[in-house]
């Protein structure tokens, strides 16, 4: 709850005086001399006049508090202003060739990307964090923003074949560039994921490398599968048959690709694996950023002008029945 006209409640100060004399006022009413009655008076009971003799006082007085309140206009608020926050900007590149859907990671590598991306996420919550997606080509599955609930929401349409199989590793780096480029945040990171070797796309990984190099983003690459072979599944006319594929990874443009813009080479051979690279991320520097948020206040001064109303109605009736005077 917060005041519109804040300052309207010092006027609540001025009920002190008001109290004070209606005491004085009544004390000067008291009769000087007391005379003894009857013994039966000692236990007479009171008149209802007299149990409410006060009565119109404390009603007007209320009444008053509640105006004045009123005037202070009280405002229900769920307002958020505009802040800073310390975070960094991070766009996710996952590869979502065929591949991924190997089994050496359970319950495969692309579920276990997802899971471990989704947990990095929900630890992160005041960074700008986007995601991009590649196999034969690349596109932007959702751009940065601080609305993670939208983002892990996306997560769920991730899926192999949604675009042309194939491995476009310098295509995935160069989407995340496109939305990086323009950021003012001191730190600019991509976290790139694949299992493979590039081998589509018309940017060489290198190449994009360099561009990000330019505008001061680093690149943390993540060789995912184990080492040797792995089990993948083939869809046959019997059902799921698992072949033994081997796992190739061209974890020397990965290493490069890092060097270049001074990230790190991961390999991740399992779930735990996967998570060490967060872990370096959370080291970065963090850079200011400005997040405007809107507010709405809405006036709760009815329920005080309701209470102001139902006393004062209550005094007059006072006044006019039970405590009526008689001239």
């Amino acid at each position: 709850m917060v005041f519109a006209n804040i300052y309207f409640l010092f006027l609540i100060i001025l009920i002190i005086p008001l109290i004070v004399w209606y005491v004085m006022k009544n004390k000067t009413m008291d009769p000087s001399l007391r005379i003894s009655g009857a013994d039966d008076s000692l236990w007479r009971k009171k008149t209802l006049r007299q149990r409410l003799i006060h009565a119109p006082f404390i009603l007007r007085t209320i009444a008053i508090v509640m105006i004045i309140i009123v005037l202070a206009r009280p405002q229900s608020t769920d307002s958020w202003q505009d802040t800073e926050i310390n975070g960094i900007d991070i766009m996710l590149a996952i590869d979502v060739s065929t591949s991924m859907l190997a089994e050496d990671l359970k319950p495969n590598r692309l579920e276990s990307a997802k899971e471990v991306a989704a947990e990095f996420i929900n630890g992160r919550p005041n960074d700008n964090i986007g995601l991009t997606i590649f196999a034969a080509e690349s596109f932007t599955q959702c751009p940065l923003t601080v609305d993670h609930a939208v983002l892990l929401n996306l997560f769920k349409n991730i899926k192999c074949g949604i675009v042309e199989d194939g491995t476009a590793i310098g295509m995935g780096i160069a989407n995340a560039v496109a939305h990086l480029k323009d950021s003012k945040a001191k730190s600019k990171v991509i976290i790139l994921l694949t299992d493979g070797t590039n081998n589509s796309g018309d940017i060489s990984p290198l190449t994009a490398a360099e561009i990000a190099k330019q505008f001061g983003i680093r690149i943390y690459t993540i060789g995912v599968g184990t080492n040797g072979e792995a089990p993948y599944p083939y869809p046959t006319a019997f059902g799921i048959q698992y072949i033994n594929l081997p796992v190739e990874i061209d974890e020397q443009v990965l290493t490069d690709i890092a060097s270049i813009t001074n990230g790190n080479y991961f390999r991740a051979t399992s779930n735990s694996k996967l998570k060490e690279v967060y872990q370096e991320i959370d080291k970065l520097e963090k850079t200011k950023l400005d997040v405007k948020e809107f507010s709405r206040r809405e006036d709760e001064y009815q329920i005080f002008a309701i209470i102001a109303f139902v006393c004062i109605l209550l005094e007059v009736l006072l006044r006019t029945t039970v405590l009526k005077k008689v001239p």
